[in-house]
């Protein structure tokens, strides 16, 4: 008889054990409960859905169908009520009762919330999950936010919401930030970048009381007597394992549920894994141990032998854009050396710690290049004596000329490579030898440089030292599987052949497949727009979802409707339209976007024609919210009403918005016009940002304020505003025409060189008017709006049925 398998708790770990199950055909009959309504999903990255870098659905481990597929019973926003261990039975909150063979806890962490007089108040909560997540998603610019806590998790939180224009300040207990993790000069280099991007840091401070109005937070209050003014308050000040379900089972329990190395509990039938598990009086946060544990747990359920040992661990972080490195022991101490290296320039600071010329311990800012190569001489307690005087700058300064892959040759098999997935070396080489010898074999098999990908090019030296001469770390990669051409090849191939078509390209370039799929038609859509703006017709069903609705799906199916301001500048007639339409419709949210625009929030689909059609009226056209094409362009009020103006910003914000809306570019391009240095519009963050100062006007390209953020780089200074309006032209062309389908500008710089870009934009003047010219010819076909001609197909966007009606009798 098959046997039965409960799971509670869709976590890393238990996703991770029940994919093990799976894969080995372990034969149980697995349910699965999970009090969060869902299954399981990355929690690390959740930090880049806060920022907007990601959306959930990218970072979701296991989906709907993987889980039909692989039998498992999905009971997801349900809890576990109470457990009879002597019964073998699970009653759920809804009160069924469930048999069981075998029982695993993933019950995880819960958040630590200080109990501060008003952490109760509407508007304190801690950052755990999707839902937190989305608490801190749905603020604006002109909110303010205060963190507790200046560890990871509150530092991430801190910055994905600066990322969506939130005033955040962070306050900490500590000395300094990352305090478990980083030194005092680490801390130091941490805290400054943070508060260059714009986030007040308050270190040595201590919480006294939250204060609140009519039963929402209002404030913090410390304990000098400051007030720290907040609409949402975030606390980030630890986990502890949730083991109350455990303990009122019967479950041997201390800091966490105790298990032995097979991650079996004080009841044999009964295992756990994860944050909620004690084990030889470790607890547990990093997602390497939590999948070590997921696969030995999956053994002993397979009878198999096998046994969790814990690991002297490294901690390897991007925090906010931040590469940084520690392990080991970096106290101070009488017998203790340091070995330290800054460069101010690069921002980065490397400390070594000696004792008895063995590296004890070691804490890397902003370079961390070699630094599985000093882990392994922290955890093999190697001599340095030959090489202490080299030894900080990394294995390529020992002995002389080193092959660059010799460090890592020499890594141990269980050297973690893949921090985000728990993936060691050795599972990588395992994957190898198993026949793996791509970038996206490793992906598909491991998870390896799956998730952030800031491991990728360890990985590709993984494999370039295991397969030798068979591996070559490709240039670039293809489109996507249906073809091994690279999109420079595509683009190339498209002009050369005068490819006016997706048959074409799909013939003409040998495509595996006869229509493409849904990675590369997006990108073939846009290819030939851009290059044949009047022969080739934009395809529709070759557009992300958003595109092809004219309006962004929100997570409850409901869209949300941007017009367009030009410039950031309304009028009463459009604001009253606005108004007409919310209350019409029914909108649920009204916001002001950082983008000087309205968002109506909560739109039907049935709704959206005849929303567009009542805004169409009022003069107001799409504001393109949902393409990869112009955005907005911010502006401040310059000369008309600034005293330091030097130039009309709002004018040529204006002119310039006017000129490219309605163009697709490769990825969403948004523009800001500041009037004078100070910068209120804060363009020198935008794809193209100009400043207007006394001699004229200056204009930077490539900036980003997501979850990297960059300052742009200056491209022309220029005397008139139609030089200024001819060169932005000119650069987004170029990039029209030459970067790679969803590269952001500053990627694009970054692959070109900027020096290049100036050549062709700003110091051939003959090529900048051709660049002009060839643009305005492809916007003579799509500088219209889509909203007029999508309200005459309005049929198109009602339900087919309402499926709420009963059927007649």
């Amino acid at each position: 008889m098959t046997q039965k398998l409960i799971v509670i708790g869709a976590g890393m770990a238990t996703g991770r054990m029940l994919e093990t199950l799976v894969e080995q055909n372990a034969g149980y009959d697995i349910t699965l409960f999970n009090a969060e309504p869902r299954g399981n999903y990355n929690r690390i990255m959740l930090s880049p859905v806060l920022s907007g870098e990601k959306t959930y659905a990218e970072i979701v481990t296991h989906d709907d169908d993987w889980y039909a597929q692989s039998g498992i019973t999905c009971r997801f926003g349900e809890k576990v009520a109470q457990i009879n261990t002597a019964a073998k039975t699970v009653t759920a909150e809804n009160g069924d009762v469930l048999a069981y063979d075998k029982l695993v806890f993933g019950t995880g962490s819960t958040p630590f919330m200080i109990p501060l007089p008003g952490h109760d108040l509407e508007g304190v909560i801690a950052y755990r999950d999707l839902e937190d997540t989305q608490r801190m998603m749905d603020l604006g610019r002109g909110h303010k936010v205060v963190v507790i806590g200046g560890g990871l998790l509150g530092l991430e939180a801190a910055a994905g919401m600066a990322a969506r224009g939130v005033d955040v300040t962070v306050v900490h207990i500590m000395g300094h930030l990352m305090e478990r993790q980083l030194d005092e000069a680490a801390g130091y280099l941490l805290r400054r970048a943070l508060i260059d991007k714009g986030i007040t840091v308050k270190c040595a401070a201590n919480s006294k009381e939250i204060l609140g109005e009519g039963g929402k937070v209002k404030a913090l209050l410390l304990d000098d007597g400051s007030e720290l003014p907040c609409d949402l308050l975030v606390m980030a000040v630890g986990i502890r394992p949730n083991i109350k379900l455990a303990a009122e089972a019967g479950l041997a329990v201390g800091k966490g549920i105790h298990v032995d190395d097979q991650m079996l509990t004080s009841d044999a039938d009964i295992l756990a894994v994860g944050e909620c598990v004690e084990h030889r009086g470790a607890i547990f946060g990093l997602v390497a141990p939590l999948y070590d544990q997921a696969k030995v747990a999956a053994q002993t359920l397979m009878g198999q032998d096998a046994a969790f040992v814990q690991k002297e661990l490294s901690t390897k972080l991007k925090v906010t854009g931040c590469d940084l490195f520690s392990a080991g022991d970096f106290a101070e101490g009488e017998t203790r050396e340091d070995i330290v290296f800054r460069d101010p320039a690069r921002g980065v600071y490397k400390r070594l710690v000696l004792e008895n010329n063995v590296v004890v311990g070691a804490v890397f800012y902003g370079d961390t290049t070699d630094s599985n190569w000093f882990f392994g001489l922290i955890r093999e307690k190697t001599d340095i004596t030959d090489m202490r005087e080299t030894l900080i700058f990394g294995p390529n300064m020992q002995g002389g000329a080193v092959d660059p892959l010799q460090a890592v040759a020499a890594l141990p098999a269980d050297a973690e490579i893949c921090g985000c997935n728990g993936i060691c070396k050795g599972q990588i080489v395992e994957a190898i030898e198993g026949g793996a010898t791509t970038l996206a074999d490793i992906r598909a098999g491991t998870k390896a440089s799956g998730s952030c990908g800031t491991c990728t090019g360890l990985v590709e030296q993984v494999l370039a030292v295991t397969l030798g001469d068979d591996f070559v770390i490709p240039a670039a990669a293809s489109v996507c599987g249906c073809t091994d051409l690279t999109h420079e090849d595509v683009r190339r191939l498209i002009k050369s052949q005068e490819l006016k078509s997706q048959d074409a390209v799909w013939q003409q370039l040998a495509w595996t497949t006869p229509n493409g799929c849904h990675v590369c038609r997006p990108a073939i859509n846009y290819y030939l727009i851009a290059d044949w703006p009047l022969e080739y017709r934009d395809d529709p069903q070759s557009r992300f979802v958003n595109e092809r609705n004219h309006a962004n799906i929100q997570k409850d199916g409901t869209y949300s409707v941007v017009p367009r301001m030009w410039g950031g500048i309304t009028t009463p007639d459009e604001l009253r339209a606005i108004a007409d339409a919310a209350d019409k419709y029914n909108v649920p949210t009204v916001k002001v976007t950082g983008g000087q625009r309205i968002d109506l929030l909560g739109v039907r689909k049935e709704d959206l024609p005849s929303m567009w059609y009542d805004l169409n009226q009022a003069g107001m056209v799409s504001g393109h919210a949902y393409s990869k094409g112009l955005r907005t362009v911010k502006t401040c009020v310059g000369t008309d009403h600034c005293r330091f103006g030097t130039q009309d910003s709002t004018g040529l914000g204006i002119k310039l918005e006017k000129l490219l809306w309605g163009s697709w570019t490769p990825h969403k391009v948004k523009l800001g016009v500041s009037g004078c240095p100070r910068n209120c519009a804060e363009a020198t963050c935008k794809d193209v940002g100009i400043i207007c100062v006394d001699s004229g006007y200056e204009v930077s390209v490539a900036g980003a304020a997501g979850m990297d953020v960059r300052e742009t780089e200056l491209l022309a200074k220029v005397a008139t505003e139609e030089e200024a309006i001819a060169v932005t032209t000119a650069y987004i062309q170029i990039y029209r025409e030459n970067a790679k389908y969803l590269d952001r500008g500053y990627k694009w710089v970054a692959k070109v060189g900027l020096d290049w870009v100036k050549e062709q934009v700003v110091d051939d003047l003959e090529n900048r008017a051709a660049l002009v010219a060839r643009f305005e010819l492809s916007q003579s076909i799509y500088r219209t709006d889509p909203w007029a001609e999508h309200v005459e197909k309005a049929q198109t966007y009602q339900p087919l049925a309402d499926l709420s009606l009963e059927a007649a009798e």
